[in-house]
């Protein structure tokens, strides 16, 4: 049993978090930070949580945390982080962090998309956390990057693929969409019911921050730099992401069944559709699955790959919690194992 914290418990990762936590068997939540919410108890914010995590949310220190959990799940936004992170780690504790301060390797490239880095000698030390790719190196760090959501649905698409050598990098176009809880809990025009019922709309047109966290670890994947076009929409819905993606094959058709079957035997988490079947988000929705199905076009000569994740999941709390097994030596299914919830 360890102890585990939650900073920043009051946005949707965090309730996600303390969800998920609460059936964990290896796991005691014993802090929940929020400024919001302090001296209130998390289930007051989130009445799904009541009677199942009542925890008094607290607005404390770093240093006030530090001896209360062995460690720490940093739900806060993109810059917050980098101040919160350091501290964690230097009093010993292991971290997950969820926003994007430490998933870019290169400092310049989070710099021309977000802002100034102010921890930048960590960004060595951090471990992209996408276990279906470096589940080893997750299990020897103190601090694991957890991953954008739609670079999860992308990333995972794709691994097999590039890996391989079957699609032309220079081809590939990734057309997303995401429920409107990707865009957090904080109050925005854009998110209000009456802008996004009965629509559907993209958003930041080739200006996406995921885009260079993709490039990144395609990049790895293929053993090239690859620049991708990446458009995301968002869809009147609560949950979930659908990514479509198209590029060109390289020679002639290949055998998807067997490569995605070989690539991803052993992953609890990541579901091949059968042939002629494709992911949806309703299947994954509450899950930390990822369902992924493709066909080739012969008429063109493209393959088309689709993958579903819950978002808030798979794409970001389930995620993290599974990075929170391998780091503490727990089967990395642990408290994570529930069927999605249909319909």
């Amino acid at each position: 049993m360890i102890r585990v914290g939650i900073v920043g418990a009051s946005g949707y990762t965090g309730a996600e978090l303390a969800r998920l936590l609460a059936n964990h068997p290896e796991v005691e939540l014993t802090v929940a930070t929020s400024r919001q919410y302090a001296g209130k108890p998390l289930s007051q914010a989130f009445p799904s949580l009541r009677g199942r995590v009542d925890l008094l949310c607290e607005d404390l220190q770093i240093a006030d945390l530090v001896d209360r959990a062995e460690l720490f799940f940093t739900a806060v936004p993109h810059q917050t982080a980098m101040s919160i992170v350091p501290q964690l780690l230097a009093a010993g504790k292991k971290v997950v962090d969820l926003s994007a301060d430490f998933r870019l390797r290169d400092a310049g490239v989070y710099e021309q998309w977000y802002q100034a880095h102010s921890a930048k000698d960590l960004l060595s030390r951090a471990v992209y956390g996408l276990p279906e790719l470096y589940r080893e190196k997750i299990a020897c760090t103190a601090l694991v990057a957890n991953p954008g959501c739609y670079p999860t649905s992308v990333i995972l698409a794709l691994a097999p693929l590039l890996r391989a050598g079957v699609i032309d990098p220079e081809t590939i176009v990734i057309d997303s969409k995401s429920g409107v809880s990707g865009a957090g809990r904080t109050a925005q025009v854009g998110s209000l019911y009456c802008e996004v019922a009965d629509g559907f709309k993209a958003y930041k047109v080739a200006e996406h921050r995921h885009t260079p966290e993709i490039e990144q670890e395609l990049s790895v994947l293929s053993g090239r730099q690859v620049t991708v076009s990446f458009t995301p929409h968002l869809v009147p819905m609560s949950r979930g992401i659908l990514s479509t993606i198209y590029a060109r094959v390289n020679g002639a058709e290949p055998d998807l069944s067997e490569l995605y079957q070989d690539f991803y035997r052993n992953e609890t988490f990541v579901r091949l559709c059968p042939p002629n079947q494709y992911p949806a988000t309703q299947y994954v929705r509450g899950s930390n699955y990822c369902d992924i199905g493709c066909k080739y076009d012969p008429r063109t000569g493209r393959l088309i790959v689709l993958s579903a994740i819950d978002n808030v999941v798979k794409g970001a709390s389930g995620q993290a919690v599974q990075n929170m097994n391998i780091i503490c030596g727990f089967p990395e299914q642990t408290g994570l194992m529930v069927v999605p919830f249909f319909p």
